[in-house]
């Protein structure tokens, strides 16, 4: 994972901005977005601490729901002896009546870094039957024992409704582990792939992220393929930002992911198809759902007009000759709202 200090401070900047009463509307500005819809309501988890939950009727109106973790999971400084409050880019499943919110903990710029995941049986904060439960760690990863890093979870389902975890940033780049019926361990015995990777220099340390400039992995089904996104570059650098997004596809979630040239993801490929511009000169750790048959790309930008704080974009997807495009004017025209 790479060093994230500059996030701190953007997120507390985001904060105080979100308490403050004032006359101009404020976007909602967040990391690492991912949503789920329960009912006619849609909901959005980002990095913080905690996890910051906002709810919406329509994607672009919003208000605060509060966090996940009053303060955190209990296991966090345990197994994360630096860790700092702040919980890493959510992802949120919804299975057998269940909602499965998965999440990170890391210590900063290490990959002493574990995924936990609670559980709900409904997103209304407002309903009896709301409360997360959780179920401690999932996977874990160890510096100088593993070459990758336990940040950064998705989990998707193949077509015969097998749950599989991908998740990784920087070192050797994104893995994708099989899940058990519990959604909440790892399958026996163990599958492991690796999916995505960029070039890591002969000798560089274990314990070192390295230049590898990858993470964030989503894996979403269209038609006949699996694809998989990723982020390239860096993030949580304000206007010095160099996020972007790439994609590829393969007939099977297990891979091989192939880019549009035909190479191999685990191999550095990966074809980007979304980068930023003077206005917005880094995005990405993307998430992508299907929903009233649209599909729909949920992002994060760093709008260099407001100091390169960061804010939520939501774009639609379209398809061309069987690869995801998203219009780059959405930078722009999107503008979510957040209510008091």
């Amino acid at each position: 994972m790479q060093p994230r200090l500059p996030l701190i401070r953007s997120l507390a900047a985001a904060l105080l901005l979100g308490l403050g009463a004032s006359a101009c509307a404020q976007q909602v500005s967040i990391h690492d977005p991912a949503m789920a819809k329960d009912g006619d309501t849609y909901y959005l988890f980002s990095t913080g601490p905690g996890i910051t939950v906002y709810e919406s009727k329509d994607m672009v109106h919003w208000t605060l729901d509060g966090p996940v973790f009053k303060p955190e999971p209990t296991w966090a400084r345990t197994a994360i002896p630096n860790f700092a409050g702040h919980l890493w880019a959510p992802d949120v499943v919804h299975h057998d009546g269940k909602f499965y919110l998965y999440y990170s903990a890391s210590a900063f710029g290490k990959n002493t870094s574990a995924i936990g995941v609670t559980v709900t049986k409904t997103l209304d904060i407002h309903s009896p039957d709301y409360g997360w439960q959780d179920q401690g760690i999932v996977l874990q990863s160890v510096p100088h024992r593993d070459l990758w890093n336990a940040i950064d979870p998705q989990v998707a389902f193949d077509d015969n409704g097998t749950p599989w975890m991908s998740f990784g940033s920087f070192w050797d780049g994104i893995k994708l582990v099989k899940l058990d019926k519990s959604l909440t361990k790892i399958a026996e015995p163990q599958q492991w792939y690796s999916l995505a990777r960029q070039k890591r220099p002969a000798f560089t340390p274990d314990s070192e992220a390295g230049p590898g400039e990858i993470e964030g992995p989503f894996i979403f089904k269209h038609d006949d393929y699996y694809y998989l996104f990723v982020s390239f570059g860096l993030c949580c650098r304000g206007v010095n930002s160099t996020y972007h997004l790439a994609v590829g596809r393969s007939k099977v979630i297990t891979g091989p992911y192939l880019d549009k040239s035909g190479k191999d993801m685990a191999d550095g490929g990966g074809t980007v198809f979304l980068k930023g511009n003077k206005a917005w000169p880094g995005l990405g750790h993307n998430s992508a759902y299907h929903w009233d048959g649209k599909d729909y790309l949920v992002f994060h930008a760093y709008e260099a007009a407001d100091n390169g704080l960061q804010k939520l974009k939501i774009a639609p997807i379209e398809w061309q000759d069987g690869w995801p495009t998203v219009d780059p004017k959405v930078l722009d025209s999107f503008k979510s709202q957040l209510e008091p």
